[in-house]
């Protein structure tokens, strides 16, 4: 579909969509949407605007994205230590990043909406039983039965309710001062007692407090921009029905938001030009990822860039790259020459999780932390050959101490992973390892500037 075709919230449903559940039940699930239609918004326009700026920021250089979160959030999961865990991870990551690079690190969350995933088939075969496939608690649920596994249309507004719960609970933290620049031991987790790394973070730790404090007493004040920090929330905009129900227009603004969230991304799965997400996403105006891997062929990213970023608003689109340590010195540098000679800015932030993915003997799903590492150097490297930038990383991590992905600082074997493997869908780095992650990106970010 052309960028200059008309566009309404409803106007995906024109096109083939994918990754879409199937409800037995249709006037349950038209009830549930009307609801959801009916239902304040999760987020509002002018934090949707104010990201928008700061990825511009990034997307110039002036600023490094840091993303991340859950694969797949549980709605049992809304809970004030997880909440929390997740918070304090990612602040001590964009602690590290600040220090590293010398730049203002944007905070997205991978949360309050990370509820659908998107799955290779539509059924499984469960102790000889044929179920359908678990497709995130947004949908249907991980149990292994016939019932858990049924769309169930009442769990839209149970993840509106528990994302909205999030929301509040991380507003309230950060007003409350729980982000306080000056106060980074309100962040510390059990790693840094016992970590290799507890040392190094510690030093990091230090000099920045000498330098806040350095800053405050030429000033004769306190750096009010340090007393709180920015947090936005991200995820796939997976389910069109709820994705749109949420879809409005604001007072005093030109446009349509998608109020679910500050930052949606499309995945690879859904990322077809002529296919309905594309066709949703290019008619809000809140900043858009794109992942693309592999399959994306220059002509591909060329058609979803005039789609998605036709008039090159400044943080408009963030292409999210994936393609696996092996592959991606092959696979980048086409799509970079093909975002250039669009003659737009787009953003380029790195998943270096996705393309790693392997399966052990025993059939766990497993992530090697050199794998991820490797893809992460290649990364920059490859965006400096090319002149271009690399503004930002996106990790699948947990504030928690499971054992769901390999390596890292205590050598994580796969015998490891039986003793607190979590999650429903894919792997995760735990909060030493993705501590470790942000050092290693910080002392390399840092020899690109």
């Amino acid at each position: 579909m052309s960028s200059s075709a008309p566009w309404a919230p409803d106007s995906w449903r024109r096109l083939p969509a994918c990754q879409q559940p199937a409800y037995d039940d249709a006037e349950a699930l038209a009830a549930a949407v009307a609801e959801l239609e009916r239902l304040p918004p999760l987020v509002t326009s002018w934090e949707v605007e104010a990201l928008k700026g700061q990825l511009a920021e990034a997307a110039a250089g002036r600023a490094f994205l840091l993303q991340g979160g859950d694969c797949a959030e549980s709605l049992d999961d809304c809970t004030s230590p997880a909440i929390t865990a997740k918070l304090k991870i990612l602040l001590q990551m964009s602690l590290v990043l600040v220090f590293g690079t010398r730049l203002r690190v944007v905070r997205v969350g991978r949360f309050a909406g990370q509820y659908a995933k998107p799955r290779t088939r539509d059924f499984e075969e469960v102790d000889g039983v044929r179920l359908p496939v678990y497709r995130g608690d947004l949908i249907n649920r991980a149990g292994a039965s016939a019932g858990e596994r049924a769309a169930d249309p009442r769990l839209l507004l149970r993840a509106y309710e528990r994302a909205a719960l999030t929301l509040n609970f991380i507003r309230a933290l950060v007003a409350g001062g729980f982000a306080d620049l000056h106060h980074p031991e309100y962040w510390d987790l059990d790693w840094v007692e016992h970590s290799p790394l507890a040392s190094e973070y510690r030093r990091m730790v230090a000099s920045l407090g000498e330098s806040l404090r350095f800053m405050e007493t030429l000033a004769g004040r306190a750096v009010a921009e340090m007393n709180r920090v920015d947090f936005f929330t991200s995820h796939e905009g997976l389910h069109l029905l709820y994705e749109q129900a949420q879809t409005r227009r604001v007072p005093h603004r030109q446009g349509w938001y998608d109020l679910t969230t500050h930052f949606p991304w499309i995945g690879m799965r859904t990322s077809d030009p002529d296919g309905a997400h594309v066709e949703f996403f290019r008619g809000v105006a809140n900043p858009v990822a794109v992942k693309v891997g592999p399959a994306t062929t220059p002509e591909r990213l060329r058609r979803l860039i005039d789609l998605l970023h036709p008039d090159d608003e400044p943080g408009r689109l963030t292409l999210v790259h994936r393609f696996g340590a092996e592959q991606i010195e092959a696979a980048l540098p086409p799509l970079l020459e093909a975002a250039r000679r669009s003659g737009r800015t787009v953003l380029w932030c790195c998943d270096p999780m996705h393309g790693n993915t392997r399966t052990t003997p025993s059939g766990r799903k497993t992530r090697r932390f050199d794998d991820i590492l490797t893809e992460l150097e290649r990364a920059f490297e490859i965006h400096e050959r090319h002149g271009s930038l690399l503004g930002g990383v996106h990790f699948e991590l947990t504030g928690e101490n499971v054992t769901e992905c390999t390596g890292g600082a205590r050598g994580l074997s796969a015998a490891d992973l039986e003793r607190d493997y979590r999650s429903t869908v894919d792997p995760r780095l735990n909060y030493e390892q993705a501590l470790e992650m942000a050092m290693r990106v910080a002392r390399r970010a840092g020899r690109s500037r």
